[in-house]
């Protein structure tokens, strides 16, 4: 079995939202829409506050949410753990922006652009599939099967691997399979503490953070 997940060390991140832009430019989201975004938070109490940056996004979840509401089995969860959007079948209800509870999903009713008018890279890259239906991070899940079918290793090979974590300037992000014990993130789960976002929610989620 094949079980895809990802890594963040919050050790590592500076926050610098490389990660975010990236993600804009692989998959062409319109302006508002970050399925990678990073957070900016405050821990600890007066005098010894400390900031962190915590990226976030889907958490591709072993028990999702949103696939359980959906009422056209739009949202699909792939044996190899990847959490999936058919257009086709969505009809733009919004249940499972409302289930998920990391925020993770957006709904875009009508074609935006960054500066009013599109550019000619906007034009050309414009999806219509994806107006006022459910969209979200994918894992760059056609950059892993087109690896695959190359013979490529998703989280090893950058042709396979999701466009954040080839982007990540510190190293924050890894990708891997949680079934190969050889793989890097199991090298770091087995060596480094780590927790998951909201835990008590039962999501059991697939991006791990090290801490």
């Amino acid at each position: 079995m094949t079980r895809w997940a990802m890594v963040a060390d919050l050790r590592r991140c500076v926050g610098c939202q490389t990660c975010t832009a990236s993600c804009k430019h692989a998959n062409a989201t319109p302006p508002g829409v970050q399925w990678r975004r990073v957070l900016d938070v405050e821990v600890g109490e007066y005098p010894d506050v400390k900031r962190a940056f915590v990226p976030v996004g889907c958490q591709h979840c072993e028990d999702p949410p949103c696939m359980h509401v959906c009422p056209t089995t739009a949202t699909r969860k792939r044996p190899d753990g990847i959490v999936t959007i058919d257009y086709d079948l969505c009809i733009g209800c919004a249940y499972c922006a409302v289930a998920c509870p990391y925020q993770a999903r957006y709904k875009t009713q009508r074609a935006t652009f960054a500066y009013g008018k599109p550019a000619a890279h906007e034009s050309k890259r414009h999806d219509p599939d994806r107006l006022a239906v459910a969209t979200k991070c994918t894992f760059c899940v056609e950059r892993i099967d087109d690896g695959l079918a190359q013979g490529l290793r998703p989280g090893v090979d950058p042709e396979a691997t999701p466009a954040c974590v080839n982007a990540c300037i510190t190293q924050t992000l890894q990708f891997g399979d949680l079934d190969d014990p050889k793989s890097t993130i199991n090298e770091l789960l087995r060596t480094r503490p780590h927790h998951t976002l909201l835990p008590e929610a039962g999501t059991k989620p697939r991006i791990f953070y090290l801490t």
